[in-house]
C-alpha cells in the first residue's frame, strides 16, 4: 500500500467515522424512549449489533473512497465518483436525524431510499475507477438495504394501523 492510499484512506475513514459519530448523537435522542416503544419486526436484530456493524461499513467506505482519491482529484471520472460519495454520505447521516431525533420513520424510510440509489450509483462510478473501492462498498448497499426494509416496517407497523 501507497504512503498516498494510505494517507488518503485514513482521511477518508476519519471522515465516514464522523459522520457516523453525529448519526450516533442524532440517535441517542430516541433510543432511550421512543425507539424502544415501538413495535419492531421480526427480523429487528439487538440493538449492541447495530455500533460494531456500522463502524466496519465506515471503515469499508473510508478506504474504498480512498482507493479512489487516490487516483487523483483532477480526473472527472474521480471527481464525478467522490461527488456521488460524499452526497451518499449526507444522506446518511441525515437519516439518524430524520429517523431518531425527529422520530419521523416515514420521511427517514424516502431519505434511505435515496440513499440505496445514490449507494448504487456510487458503486457504479467507484468500478470505473477501482473494482476494488466498488466492491468494498457492497456490504454497506447490503446493510442498508437491510436497514430500509426495517424501517419501512417499523413505519408500517407503528404508523398504518
Amino acid at each position: 500500500m501507497s504512503k498516498k492510499l494510505l494517507f488518503r484512506s485514513s482521511i477518508a475513514i476519519v471522515i465516514c467515522l464522523f459522520f457516523g459519530f453525529l448519526g450516533g448523537v442524532a440517535t441517542q435522542a430516541g433510543i432511550d424512549d421512543w425507539y424502544p416503544a415501538l413495535e419492531k419486526p421480526f427480523f429487528t436484530p439487538p440493538n449492541w449489533l447495530f455500533g460494531p456493524v456500522w463502524i466496519v461499513l465506515y471503515i469499508l467506505m473510508g478506504i474504498s473512497a480512498g482507493i479512489v482519491w487516490s487516483k487523483g482529484f483532477y480526473h472527472v471520472w474521480v471527481q464525478t465518483a467522490l461527488y456521488h460519495f460524499g452526497f451518499q454520505l449526507l444522506l446518511n447521516g441525515f437519516w439518524s436525524l430524520l429517523f431518531f431525533g425527529l422520530k419521523e420513520p416515514f420521511w427517514a424510510l424516502l431519505n434511505i431510499i435515496s440513499l440505496f440509489i445514490v449507494i448504487l450509483l456510487t458503486i457504479k462510478w467507484f468500478k470505473i475507477i477501482s473494482n476494488t473501492a466498488a466492491y468494498l462498498l457492497i456490504p454497506y448497499a447490503i446493510c442498508v438495504l437491510y436497514a430500509a426494509a426495517l424501517n419501512f416496517e417499523i413505519w408500517r407497523l407503528n404508523y398504518l394501523n
